[in-house]
């Protein structure tokens, strides 16, 4: 098991760093459109690691079996959200001057997209626009999701994260998994600004860490859905739902964009608070 470990790591790892790379050259090449959809196919590299490594996929739970269980999936759609709204109200309580009222931010990056107008023509405010995507981020986009997510926990939750409690035991298993997990995006982090941007407060290098704090955190959230559910399906869902759920991102002003770091976004330090604190309940759970 320990040599399957290795090549799954190297195929997890050394594919995606290289895609990871080639995304970064397009993005800051000003093609966001390709560095969407090679970062896209990024995420199947930890499966095709499995497939390299010869993981069994068998006992995933391809085929779930929710009877008792379907709170879980109210859990995987629903809890993300709430996260990030817990998290980005606490970093504009902290920080109220940085709030986008009048959404720049947003509306810049729609006309970058040439879907401003559109939106107008069709009489669709940003409010409206902001309302329509949060409904969309706890209904149907995470089902959406699953297709790009289900790459990702085949290889983490699927087999790493067994692998590492195994190993480690529950709780160190699944801290080192979600720091793998973390470093797993630190090329496009590095080079083109994944997630944080390249301006926000300790750049480089700052980001890359805390961003392993947001993904340990992450992490047991998703391994304690697959843990309870005994289903691939679930942590893929939960995973769809919490990249669906972005509207904090937008909301920061423009000027205060070297903030990002601290949030208001789910993966800032302040604003990921709350999912820390769950993420410790259900680790003190399992320990007792």
């Amino acid at each position: 098991m320990k040599k399957q470990f290795v090549i799954y790591m190297a195929t997890a790892f050394g594919l995606a760093w290289i895609l990871e790379i080639i995304a970064s050259i397009f993005s800051n090449n000003g093609n966001q459109m390709v560095f969407t959809a090679v970062m896209a196919i990024t995420m199947y590299m930890p499966f095709l690691g499995v497939i390299v490594a010869r993981i069994p996929l068998k006992g995933m739970g391809w085929i779930p079996h929710l009877k008792g269980k379907i709170r879980y999936v109210f859990f995987a759609l629903w809890i993300p959200a709430l996260l990030s709204l817990l998290g980005g109200g606490l970093f504009f309580l902290i920080f109220p001057d940085t709030f986008d009222s009048e959404f720049l931010t947003l509306r810049g990056l729609l006309e970058e997209a040439g879907a401003a107008e559109q939106f107008e023509a069709q009489g669709i405010t940003i409010p409206m626009y902001l309302l329509i995507t949060s409904i969309q981020a706890v209904t149907i986009a995470p089902f959406l999701n699953i297709f790009v997510t289900l790459g990702e926990e085949v290889g983490w939750r699927g087999a790493m994260y067994p692998y590492l409690k195994k190993k480690l035991g529950d709780i160190k298993g699944r801290i080192v998994g979600g720091a793998i997990w973390g470093a797993w995006h630190w090329p496009s982090m590095i080079f083109a600004g994944y997630e944080y941007g390249k301006e926000y407060i300790g750049a480089p290098i700052l980001g890359p860490i805390v961003f392993c704090f947001c993904t340990i955190a992450m992490g047991i959230l998703l391994d304690y859905v697959y843990e309870k559910t005994k289903t691939i399906w679930l942590p893929s869902l939960m995973h769809g739902a919490i990249n669906a759920f972005t509207i904090f991102a937008y909301l920061l002003k423009p000027e205060y964009a070297n903030m990002a770091i601290l949030g208001p976004a789910y993966i800032g330090i302040i604003s990921m608070i709350p999912m820390v604190i769950m993420a410790v309940i259900i680790c003190a759970k399992k320990k007792t």
